[in-house]
């Protein structure tokens, strides 16, 4: 016998309002906010997108800052041979 998935939103949400929650589930109603739960999503993707472009150019940055101090004791270290 195969259970269905409980995700964790789910979970949320039943903690949070357990009345929507099987609104939703055992009835099959939709929330009346359609519009704002959609502009909710692009707005979670933009800024999803964001964080990780940031991290890439952190690590970027890191990877040049190590660059530049290899490069610094590269040439104090040939300088005092």
């Amino acid at each position: 016998m195969s259970y269905p998935w409980i995700r964790a939103s789910e979970i949320s949400e039943y903690v949070y309002c357990n009345r929507a929650w099987w609104l939703k589930q055992v009835r099959g109603l939709r929330s009346g906010s359609v519009r704002e739960m959609k502009a909710g999503r692009k707005y979670h993707k933009l800024h999803s997108q964001q964080v990780r472009r940031i991290s890439w150019m952190r690590k970027l940055a890191y990877v040049f800052i190590f660059v530049v101090v290899a490069l610094v004791v590269f040439q104090i270290l040939i300088g005092m041979m």
